[in-house]
């Protein structure tokens, strides 16, 4: 035997290369795990802005809730005769803000009905008894808290409902968008998870 047969006998043979794992090296192929961090990173980011907002809608209205009441309060203890019409309204106004507020901070299932009666029916006032405030003054004999669209409180009862209706529209649509994006993902999902328990299941 020549020395070339001996030692390619005796050399050992090489390992067989191990075949690329699914997803792995293909450049073509995507990885469900980084797209769905991603898609993940993005709806936090968007419900970190939306959340950003109604914290702020919150705040003011817990500040416009109290003030309201604590006013309404003592101007129907100390001098109701003097407007009766008008320190009403601001403690109905009171209440709606107290309503709107938990309403908003709650917000899911009933409350988020609530909150948009709430909210719909805090601008119907404010548009109303501000319009009534300029047309026929004299029916308050004082301002309310509504009165002449807010103007006593720098206009924030007018522009605190429409700012809140559209946080609420926003965060809905937000809701509805992140659970059809989560319904295709969970399908496809519970499909490779029974395709991977049952693998020579289909011929």
């Amino acid at each position: 035997m020549s020395n070339a047969e001996s030692e390619a006998s005796a050399s050992p043979a090489a390992p067989a290369a191990r075949p690329a794992a699914h997803g792995q090296g293909e450049p073509g192929s995507a990885e469900p795990g980084r797209l769905g961090s991603g898609r993940l990173g993005s709806d936090r980011l968007g419900s970190d802005r939306l959340g950003g907002l109604g914290r702020v809608l919150i705040a003011v209205y817990i500040v416009l809730a109290l003030a309201a009441t604590f006013r309404s309060v003592y101007q129907i203890i100390a001098k109701f005769d003097e407007a009766p019409l008008a320190y009403s309204l601001s403690a109905l106004s009171g209440v709606v803000y107290i309503i709107a507020t938990i309403a908003l901070i709650k917000r899911r299932g009933i409350w988020r009905s609530i909150a948009w009666g709430a909210l719909i029916f805090e601008l119907s006032g404010v548009l109303v008894v501000g319009l009534l405030s300029i047309v026929e003054p004299q029916l308050f004999g004082h301002p309310s808290v509504w009165s002449f669209f807010g103007s006593g409180y720098l206009f924030i009862p007018l522009v605190l409902p429409v700012l809140g209706l559209i946080w609420l529209r926003s965060t809905g649509r937000a809701a509805a968008a992140q659970a059809a994006e989560r319904s295709p993902a969970r399908t496809s999902a519970e499909t490779s998870a029974q395709t991977s328990a049952n693998p020579g299941g289909s011929a």
